[in-house]
């Protein structure tokens, strides 16, 4: 079946292809939506998107929920929960298909579930598996340029995503809320759906900012706000979260208190710690701008960068980009394999070495790479892996994936290098 798609893809525009499909990606949605009961009814659903902070504005919320006594069930890029289960998100998908989402709330309304928080894409709104979800809120966090082959242009990569404010604004759901950012032009533009309340946000909105790299602190309508992860980007994701609660109810103090508790979120500057006197930090950053945006939350240490080819077959544009982002912000640059699907993964380095001033060490192996890049870490450094965050398989040719886990590799080579 994956073969004859791939063919049957490989022969027509994308556009048509997609057309062609409509009906199927509609009726999974609606026959699953018939033969789970409409769990989404049954649930206050809040809804995330954006290009990046996704995953981490999801966290948030579902965290902030449960420190208020809620039951919360979660689909995200890198887990699921129904409320007394969780399991990681092996997909290679944020939002599987054929029905998944309605057996998951489904399982989670038996489960006791009173919340659900659901990371939203554009391609799964493009093959509508955000039908029937009866959403209260949706997040939107930021517009950046990815995806820009598949869609054929930041306008169409906006309406995809504007799909998904399409289906707030039909939700029967009352009172319904738009939460965005204002810094945006898109989040602007998300901010006029015709909705009972609209709520922006922004960096301003977090009074007397402080920020290291390893915690961010802030006041926010007379409550301090701690958070043990780094970066302005922190701060934006929090203030989302906080917003969003506050539709819901949950007192910004409560909100507060949840956001110091939460701990590591997984594959999102995520330290892996084994008592080195360094920093490692594995980071999803698969954009320009959450590139930059990780490098400069550790501004005053000397960076050890390890990144790949950004995925094989789409975005060639970014990767000359990303080399010469690594190139201007870090100390050393590796470069490594990292999904080149039937890419030669060699001219894929090579494009992101255009890119750079300098010559890149160029490490296929992404092990190899990783343990090359702690083993050059003196006390103080920080070494940022990125590009994989959660991603549980290395994607190679001919549908090949390799398992991979670049938190349990570093955890693995540290340990190494430690007893060596």
């Amino acid at each position: 079946m994956g073969t004859l798609k791939r063919f049957i893809e490989g022969l027509l525009p994308r556009s048509w292809y997609r057309a062609i499909l409509i009906p199927y990606h509609v009726g999974w949605s609606l026959i699953s939506a018939i033969r789970y009961g409409f769990p989404a009814k049954k649930l206050v659903v809040i809804g995330v998107t954006g290009t990046k902070g996704k995953s981490s504005v999801t966290e948030m919320i579902a965290a902030i929920l449960e420190e208020a006594g809620y039951t919360v069930a979660v689909s995200s890029t890198i887990h699921f929960k129904t409320g007394k289960s969780t399991r990681a998100n092996k997909f290679k998908m944020t939002l599987p298909g054929r029905g998944f989402i309605q057996k998951l709330l489904a399982e989670a309304v038996h489960d006791g579930a009173t919340h659900a928080v659901i990371e939203l894409t554009s391609e799964s709104a493009l093959q509508y598996r955000h039908l029937f979800l009866s959403l209260d809120a949706l997040v939107f966090t930021n517009l950046e340029k990815e995806h820009i082959e598949s869609h054929g242009g930041m306008e169409q990569y906006f309406q995809a995503k504007f799909r998904l404010g399409k289906a707030l604004v039909r939700s029967n759901k009352r009172p319904r809320a738009i939460i965005a950012n204002n810094e945006s032009e898109y989040g602007r533009r998300f901010l006029q759906l015709p909705v009972e309340r609209s709520i922006p946000f922004s960096l301003s909105d977090a009074e007397n900012l402080s920020l290291t790299d390893q915690s961010t602190d802030f006041d926010f309508d007379n409550t301090h706000v701690s958070l043990p992860h780094p970066g302005a980007f922190s701060a934006r994701n929090a203030l989302a979260a906080i917003k969003t609660a506050a539709f819901v109810g949950i007192p910004v103090p409560v909100s507060a208190k949840a956001l110091g508790n939460l701990g590591r979120i997984a594959g999102r500057a995520e330290r892996v710690e084994r008592g080195q006197n360094f920093l490692a930090v594995v980071d999803y950053a698969h954009t320009p701008d959450s590139l930059i945006a990780l490098y400069q939350a550790y501004p005053e240490r000397r960076k050890i960068c390890v990144l790949g080819n950004t995925g094989g077959g789409r975005d060639t544009w970014k990767r000359p980009e990303m080399g010469r982002i690594a190139d201007e912000y870090c100390d050393e640059v590796i470069l490594a394999n990292e999904d080149p699907y039937d890419e030669d993964p060699q001219a894929i380095m090579d494009a992101m070495a255009e890119g750079m001033k300098r010559t890149p060490t160029i490490l296929m192996d992404r092990r190899e790479a990783i343990h090359e890049a702690l083993s050059r870490a003196r006390s103080g450094d920080a070494v940022l892996i990125t590009g994989k965050g959660t991603d549980p398989y290395i994607m190679e040719a001919k549908g090949k994936k390799t398992p991979w886990s670049d938190a349990q590799v570093v955890g693995e080579e540290l340990e190494k290098l430690l007893l060596s």
